[in-house]
């Protein structure tokens, strides 16, 4: 931090305690120390924040406050918090910070959520099926040919169904233009927008946003604008292509498209909350299902029994002459309970994107400023030992237990992890449904496990999270090999039954 930073901190920090000493309607809520002006910048880590966030949830409560520089930062790890705040009064926590990624709560975000539910409601999806069955099985064949890759080929899973869907375009490998533009803005946004709490002078002071590029400690400034011309890179590429592909003639039906054919509609405003729309699924996507789907891939590495049983199960319904399909979801309860420990297990978001409250509040008796940052902490929550007993464990039979309907949803891990509120995931439904038949389908064809060294010892996965957002494992070893020749036949009858 460079000395005009900290001289500028220094005045205005001052200047802003003292106007909410005079304002405050009650005390802030509890939270650790802070130093003098800085407040509690030492207490932030980018790595893993949501472990410290939980530390102090059990040392001060399910409600706590800190602040860096007069810009506080508060967290919620309670299911009563979280849907007090961020789902009952969304109206005034449904706005997030002013980052280069996020569009902020208004009307623009009202026009843009109503394109969304066009795209993603629930009674859309099926129409995606077809698409999602022939995406997965392709993802299979890539795993059978290079395994250990299974990163890029989750990522090229993702990133394309969901080029698919919204743009009607086919990425060509994984090294495809579109994932790798993908793939750098999702980057951008989770390991250098918003990595320790995502806080930057200009949240802080807005005056900063007019300082000159070559002023000392405008840093942040030319950064903002590099990142902000790759996001737009993103947004304007893949909706010319649909523009493009449609002029011609050439193009596949999609999300965009079907938009688009619809003249009276297309003015300046409409096609901007398109392209953003669009853009704000593909992002909201591609890291959750590769997240999901790389910790369901460790818990079959660690727990081989949980593997048999779900495999079982699958054998038992559908056979093993076929691979299974969405008519069969209600008729594996096994593997939906699988799935569901691996979303409270794995944690996808630990803390959530942060919202932003739009006015000052008061909580249980706490004065919550305006301006705050509130991330609900769904990892304090899913480790909550009173909903979930020996929460460290990797259990699927705990969603086979029949309980009242209120706390089987205060269990659901679905109510926390795709986001809260108004700024709920908006992909949440093409990434559940999507999941689901990827693990499926996986169980029903491939056989995981411990890699092996040299002399046929099993090999321990080592295991570290390194993104600041998404809780994304580093590649770790694993073996992953076909069931058998059959289950490949099968596969194989499968691709060539489809139109």
């Amino acid at each position: 931090m460079n000395s005009v930073w900290v001289v500028a901190a220094l005045l205005a920090f001052w200047f802003i305690w003292q106007r909410k000493s005079k304002t405050q309607a009650g005390a802030l809520p509890p939270g650790p120390t802070p130093v003098p002006i800085l407040g509690n910048v030492r207490d932030l880590t980018a790595k893993e924040l949501w472990l410290t966030a939980t530390k102090w949830a059990k040392e001060f409560g399910d409600v706590v406050h800190v602040h860096v520089v007069g810009q506080g930062l508060v967290f919620l790890s309670s299911p009563e918090a979280t849907m007090d705040l961020l789902d009952k009064k969304g109206s005034i926590y449904g706005d997030k910070p002013s980052l280069v990624a996020f569009t902020r709560y208004g009307e623009s975000s009202r026009r843009q959520r109503k394109l969304i539910n066009q795209a993603f409601g629930i009674q859309v999806i099926p129409s995606y099926h077809p698409l999602i069955e022939a995406e997965t099985h392709s993802f299979i064949r890539s795993l059978v040919a290079d395994p250990s890759n299974y990163i890029d080929h989750t990522r090229r899973y993702a990133g394309g169904l969901t080029l698919s869907v919204i743009y009607g375009y086919e990425a060509v490998g994984n090294n495809d233009k579109f994932l790798n533009l993908g793939e750098e803005c999702v980057d951008i946004l989770s390991n250098r927008i918003a990595s320790g709490g995502g806080i930057w002078p200009v949240d802080i002071f807005p005056s900063l946003k007019g300082l000159p590029t070559w002023a000392p400690g405008s840093g942040f400034l030319l950064k903002a604008a590099q990142w902000k011309a790759k996001m737009e890179e993103f947004v304007d590429h893949p909706y010319n292509f649909v523009k493009a592909s449609m002029k011609t003639g050439s193009y596949v039906p999609s999300f965009c498209s079907v938009l688009l054919e619809d003249k009276e509609k297309c003015n300046t405003q409409f096609e901007f909350d398109l392209k953003w729309t669009a853009n704000s699924m593909y992002s909201a996507s591609m890291d959750t299902t590769i997240t999901v789907f790389c910790h369901f891939l460790l818990a079959m590495v660690l727990h081989p029994e949980v593997l048999a049983k779900a495999q079982k199960e699958i054998d038992t319904v559908v056979g093993r002459d076929r691979l299974p399909t969405f008519s069969d979801r209600a008729s594996l309860p096994f593997v939906e309970a699988l799935l569901s420990e691996t979303y409270r297990w794995g944690v996808p978001v630990p803390l959530s994107l942060p919202h932003r409250l739009m006015e000052d509040d008061v909580y249980r008796g706490m004065f919550i400023p305006k301006g705050s940052l509130i991330f609900g902490n769904v990892w304090a929550i899913t480790r909550d030992e009173t909903l979930f007993p020996n929460a460290s464990a990797f259990l699927p039979e705990r969603y086979l237990e029949k309980v009242d309907p209120a706390l089987a949803k205060k269990r659901d891990p679905r109510t926390y992890v795709f986001g809260f509120g108004r700024r709920r995931c908006p992909g949440v439904n093409l990434v559940e449904s999507s999941v689901w038949l990827l693990i499926t389908a996986v169980l029903a064809t491939l056989d995981i496990s411990k890699a092996k060294d040299d002399f046929g010892n099993p090999i321990e996965p080592k295991i570290d999270f390194n993104n600041s957002v998404f809780r994304i494992p580093d590649k770790f070893q694993c073996d992953i090999r076909p069931r058998s020749e059959h289950a490949l036949k099968v596969l194989r009858e499968a691709d060539a039954a489809r139109p």
